[in-house]
């Protein structure tokens, strides 16, 4: 399964990842479309279009507003109530990470390496990096921080672009092409190295902890790599988070002593509330751990090799996208099929978001849809 992703998720060499990749096994079919309760129900409340997202963007929700990119470089800030744009800006340069933002400004990173900040609906400010990223800028704070590939993070000021401070770690022979962790956790900083979880000072960039999550295997490169992947669930003081295609783990986040971890084939994030924890293995599978303990408590095939995206808790329901454009709500206690919502029928890209009472999804041809329970 690992090989059938590499060409997907590494940012290598191209030799590197056709050598790697070349005898992956033709891709599995995906499960049937499963049977649904119809005990839950929701009605699409409206449509708006992006234009076509290639590239795995995030929407990022805020209040009851929702920015949203597409890889040639519109972006838009949407009213989620009634679906129409607050304000939509062309770039003018592709986007390779997006969408950060606080409600007030929003960030991106440009296929040129080009931090990108936005307020009101205009470039506020530009600032080269040194490297591409792959993850979203994140906003806080009134700063702007970005995790580039080279393992590196670093702080602008939200008003002026200036660079506050860099904060490095060596970097390993691949890296992975997709988001990695970067979010705040109360008065710090939450950051993926590789497999370490670490803490750092906003303010400075120093190293408050770090605790080792995820270790290597394997006898090559490829099966060495380990890092953590964006999407973190974050209750209190309990912090959990996934490393690629490694582990599950919680640890506590006020000092970083590990609670719990367990051997997990994922390479997407997670959600969880008090009680679960939530996450996609690569195959489609949900799983749910008890979030004290890391004890299974149920596992739902019937979605195996769909596509399915991060999952997201959203009301009485657990929601996720496939690859066919399929909205899926299934039973946070059981992972019982509960219903199913068609949009365009290209996939959807990202995590599903929720902006105040709405459920908003993007597709790959572009598509924004919002929905609400009924």
């Amino acid at each position: 399964m690992f090989n059938s992703l590499c060409g997907r998720w590494l940012a290598v060499t191209s030799l590197c990842v056709l050598s790697a990749c070349s005898s992956a096994p033709d891709k599995p079919k995906p499960s049937p479309l499963p049977s649904v309760t119809g005990s839950w129900t929701v009605k699409q409340a409206w449509t708006n279009q992006i234009g076509e997202v290639s590239t795995p963007l995030m929407a990022s929700a805020h209040g009851q507003q929702v920015a949203v990119a597409s890889t040639a470089g519109q972006l838009a800030l949407i009213d989620a109530a009634n679906g129409r744009d607050v304000w939509r800006l062309n770039l003018g340069a592709p986007i390779q990470a997006g969408v950060g933002g606080d409600g007030q400004r929003f960030a991106v990173v440009t296929r040129n390496n080009e931090l990108v900040t936005v307020e009101a609906g205009r470039v506020l400010w530009r600032q080269a990096l040194p490297a591409l990223s792959y993850t979203p800028p994140l906003v806080a704070g009134a700063r702007v921080f970005v995790l580039t590939g080279d393992r590196a993070v670093s702080a602008f000021d939200g008003t002026t672009g200036q660079k506050l401070w860099t904060q490095q770690r060596p970097g390993d022979p691949l890296v992975l092409r997709q988001a990695g962790l970067l979010m705040p956790v109360g008065d710090q900083l939450l950051v993926g190295w590789g497999g370490r979880l670490v803490y750092l000072n906003p303010l400075t960039g120093a190293v408050r902890w770090e605790t080792l999550v995820g270790s290597t295997r394997g006898t090559n490169e490829v099966e060495r790599l380990v890092d953590l992947v964006a999407g973190a669930s974050r209750v209190g003081s309990s912090v959990c988070v996934r490393a690629f295609q490694t582990a599950v783990s919680c640890v506590d986040g006020t000092n970083g002593r590990m609670a719990w971890s367990r051997p997990a084939n994922g390479h997407q994030g997670l959600d969880g509330d008090a009680q679960t924890l939530w996450g996609v293995e690569s195959d489609g599978k949900l799983l749910a751990w008890q979030r004290a303990s890391g004890a299974p408590l149920w596992t739902q095939e019937a979605l195996r090799f769909r596509g399915v995206s991060m999952p997201l808790a959203w009301g009485q329901a657990l929601v996720v996208g496939d690859q066919e454009g399929w909205v899926h709500a299934l039973s946070p206690q059981n992972g019982q099929p509960l219903q199913r919502i068609g949009t365009d029928g290209s996939a959807i890209t990202g995590r599903p978001v929720a902006a105040g009472q709405t459920l908003v999804v993007v597709t790959r041809t572009g598509g924004v849809f919002g929905f609400r329970p009924e």
